[in-house]
């Protein structure tokens, strides 16, 4: 019964009531108040986070693993990185449950609302070694860059806006009145996923490396990127062009693409008949490839020729004419007694003289030995002084010794003595003829001082003549 009437004391005074009522409102708003920032009494794990750019994100804001709440960011600092750039430091509060954190995660800043509300979204990584609390989690691991909603709205500005009001215009032009067409296509769509399924299943093979296609794509896309101002000219001078075509597709263009159906169909026809041909003009051009090259390289004397031979493509009428009684002449030489004798013994005769020719006559065609034989004969008899010609009056002194030229000899001039006496003796000289080559040896020897040599010289002067003609 007392303590009955002591709780019965207290409820009856409107002062300690309200002492109590007072007491549970402050606790309750402080734990409202501090409910953004974590509760009291309850253990966190607490990191540091740098971030290329905080993108508006402050104080309070969620930081999230999969869509799930993990802590709060209870500041946000900026600083400056080692190499001069500006970033931001976040200071931030996790559960204890997220820790430790691998040291791979990646973070990003995420639009929360269209509002502009930020939450900081954290990746985890896989790697076995974590981050413990109190240490700082690098600015590399922000990525990748966010991109926001008024970002992404401020690509369809005027120009982009009004491309694209065309663009529907004239899609909508162009699939007007195509129901039939739309709908014939759609029905074949079915056929083509159906036979398109092996194709498929080939290129997600891992033989196949699509992914290393995406990749070799990225790059591709990386590469162009520096000039996709040079890309943005060439597409504006693509749409004068397709403005051009435009004006002419009705109707040229509209025509073109109907005939091209039955043009096909002709060329498909035509060209099994056709291909023996190519292949044949195929294998003249090859063949005709050398005498081609050869041409290139005589056109100039063909070229001189037919300036040569138009003065006597004029003349040759006259030339014409006289070939008729020339030839009725040559027919009636022909037919005169003896003629065939005479030419069986023209013939034979040649035949006698062809070996001796054909050793003679290089010796004029090619080194010019006549030629300078009979030039030097009347140079000597022609050319003198005062005195007379140089035949008449010059004395050679031979040389003296045993042996020498000068007087009889018992054996081929060799030094005896201390007379300089040798015999230099070439009978069978090189002239050109078969079997010697296109040397001209007669004239040119070098012979060696102080040696007697009978027969080839063993070193030449050199191979040509004065005035012979280069072959």
């Amino acid at each position: 019964m007392r303590n009955r009437s002591g709780l019965s004391g207290i409820a009856s005074s409107p002062i300690l009531v309200g002492a109590v009522t007072v007491l549970v409102v402050i606790v309750a708003v402080f734990l409202a108040y501090n409910a953004n920032n974590g509760l009291p009494f309850v253990s966190t794990y607490n990191l540091k986070a740098r971030v290329p750019n905080a993108d508006a994100l402050v104080k309070g804001n969620e930081v999230r693993i999969g869509g799930v709440r993990v802590g709060i960011v209870k500041k946000v600092v900026p600083v400056q990185l080692e190499n001069g750039n500006v970033a931001a430091e976040l200071t931030l509060s996790l559960d204890k449950k997220a820790e430790p954190l691998p040291v791979d995660s990646t973070l990003t800043v995420r639009p929360k609302s269209a509002l502009g509300l930020k939450f900081l979204q954290v990746t985890p990584g896989d790697s076995s070694k974590g981050f413990k609390a109190g240490e700082t989690i690098p600015v590399t691991a922000a990525k990748p860059e966010p991109v926001d909603i008024d970002q992404f709205f401020d690509m369809f500005d005027k120009p982009t806006r009004d491309a694209i009001r065309q663009n529907l215009a004239g899609f909508g032009n162009a699939l007007a009145g195509r129901g039939p067409q739309l709908n014939e296509a759609i029905g074949a769509l079915r056929s083509a996923a159906v036979n398109g399924q092996p194709i498929l299943r080939k290129i997600v093979e891992p033989s196949s490396n699509f992914a290393g296609f995406w990749r070799a794509l990225e790059a591709l896309s990386a590469t162009v990127a520096p000039v996709a101002e040079t890309q943005a000219q060439m597409f504006v001078a693509l749409d004068r062009t397709f403005a051009a075509f435009a004006r002419v597709s009705r109707p040229y263009i509209q025509e073109t693409i109907e005939k091209s159906p039955p043009t096909l169909d002709e060329v498909n026809a035509d060209l099994p008949a056709l291909r023996p041909f190519l292949r044949d003009t195929g294998r003249f051009f090859t063949a005709l490839r050398p005498g081609v090259k050869a041409l290139a390289e005589t056109s100039p004397v063909i070229a001189e020729s037919l300036h040569a031979g138009i003065p006597a493509l004029n003349a040759s009428p006259v030339l014409n004419n006289q070939l008729q009684p020339t030839a009725e002449a040559l027919v009636d030489f022909q037919e005169a007694p003896g003629v065939f004798n005479g030419l069986e013994l023209l013939t034979d005769t040649n035949l006698l003289l062809k070996p001796a020719l054909s050793y003679l006559t290089p010796s004029q065609s090619v080194c010019n030995y006549w030629s300078l034989t009979f030039k030097n004969l009347a140079d000597a008899t022609g050319e003198g002084n005062s005195n007379g010609h140089w035949l008449e009056f010059i004395s050679y002194g031979p040389p003296e010794g045993p042996n020498s030229e000068s007087t009889f000899a018992s054996a081929p001039a060799d030094q005896e003595g201390d007379v300089e006496n040798h015999l230099h003796y070439n009978p069978n000289p090189q002239t050109a003829a078969p079997g010697q080559g296109k040397v001209c040896e007669a004239g040119n020897e070098k012979y060696v001082k102080g040696e007697t040599i009978i027969g080839h010289a063993p070193e030449l002067w050199g191979t040509t003549t004065r005035g012979q003609v280069e072959k």
